[in-house]
Order: C-alpha cells, then structure tokens, then sequence
C-alpha cells in the first residue's frame, strides 16, 4: 500500500514536471501570458487530464526561466533589455501618477512579445485617460480584475498602447494601494514592483555585470 502510494505520487511529480515545461515553452514560443491556458495548452497536447498534476504557476516560472536560458539565450536577454529600457522611459513619463513597474519585465522573463506593464495611480482613473489624450496616445480601454488583497477585487480600468513596436499595458488603481502591491496571480503574494529609481538601478547594476563579465577572463 505505502510503496503503491510512493509510485502514484512519483507519476504526479513527473507528469507535473512535463506540464510545466510544456506550458513554459508554449509561453516562449506562442506568446501566450496567462498561466492557466498554458496549463490547459500543455494538458491537451500531452494528453494528461489528471488536475492533481497541474504545475504551480511558480512552477511554470522557473522552467520558463530554464527554457529561455537553453534556447532563447542572447535574443531573451536583448528583448528583455530593450523592454526595461522602454519601462524606464514610460515610468519617467508617467511620473505624476505614480508608476510602478510590474510583470514579467521587472521579473526577468519578458520577451519579444511581452507588453511593459505598469501600475497608475490616482483616484481619478479618467485623469489617465485624459493624459493620454493630450499627449496624442491612442489607446484602447478595457478592465482586469486584481486582487488587493485576500478578501478584496477590484476591476481596474486599462489602457494598451504601442510605441516603437513596444505595447504597453496600463492598469489604474486608487492612490491607497501605493502602500501595498496587489496579490500576484503566480504565488497570492504582493505583487514585485519597481519604483523610476528602483528600476534605474537595476539597469545600472546589469551594466556593471555586463562590463565584468566582457572582462572576465575566458
């Protein structure tokens, strides 16, 4: 009994290890930003459709990371940068409303297809609108649902829009949630996010890494 209760869980670890790693390449190769239809994706295409072995979606994360490491490597890394860079702008434009960094940029796993995200704050959500308007951005609305926390949504007007081949992705929310992130849908945790200088020194510290390891001996 004990040793056919080891082998059940084995056969979940395993089939929870391919479907992370299947929907972490779907995700680099499709584009696709939403952890549960990488799941459900990757279950199809495998044919696995035992729920216990759906992965994490902290689980998806890492083998993302893994899979853009192995295949995606100098391409990934001048997405990425190209987007933080992008980031580091609209943040400086955006200054009045308090922006924050948030996703897959700041977290490192952003390519090619990835929007910059960002929160907005005010408690005047068409101020954003009206921003945008003056400065000439045309941009589409729509909502997200985010969770403030474990007991409170909150549907979050956006705005998309594209610069120099970059999209940018806009969620508003009220002023009081600048002291605490929203719940992150990979771990129900506050959200990573980074402030103009936050960001800034990340890049600075990127580029001293870089200029190290150009030096570095091979």
């Amino acid at each position: 009994m004990h040793r056919a209760r080891q082998h059940a869980e084995r056969r979940t670890r395993e089939r929870r290890h391919r479907l992370a790693h299947e929907a972490a390449r779907l995700m680099a190769e499709s584009g696709i930003r939403d952890h549960h239809l990488a799941k459900l994706k990757a279950a199809e295409r495998l044919g696995i459709r035992d729920d216990a072995s759906l992965p994490r979606n902290s689980e998806i994360d890492e083998a993302l990371r893994e899979y853009q490491r192995l295949f995606q490597g100098d391409a990934q890394a001048a997405a990425l940068d190209e987007r933080r860079r992008a980031a580091l702008q609209a943040l400086e434009f955006f200054h009045a409303f308090h922006p924050r960094l948030v996703g897959r940029v700041l977290e490192g796993t952003a390519d090619a297809h990835t929007p910059v995200s960002l929160h907005l704050h005010a408690d005047d959500a068409d101020a954003v609108a009206r921003f945008l308007a003056d400065a000439g951005i045309p941009a589409e609305a729509s909502w997200r649902r985010l969770r403030l926390d474990r007991v409170r949504d909150r549907d979050a007007p956006v705005w998309v829009f594209n610069a120099d081949g970059i999209a940018f992705d806009l969620a508003v929310l009220p002023l009081d949630t600048l002291r605490q992130a929203p719940l992150s849908a990979t771990d129900e945790r506050p959200m990573a996010r980074a402030s103009t200088s936050q960001l800034r020194k990340l890049l600075a510290e990127e580029e001293a890494a870089a200029f190290l390891d150009a030096g570095a001996p091979r």
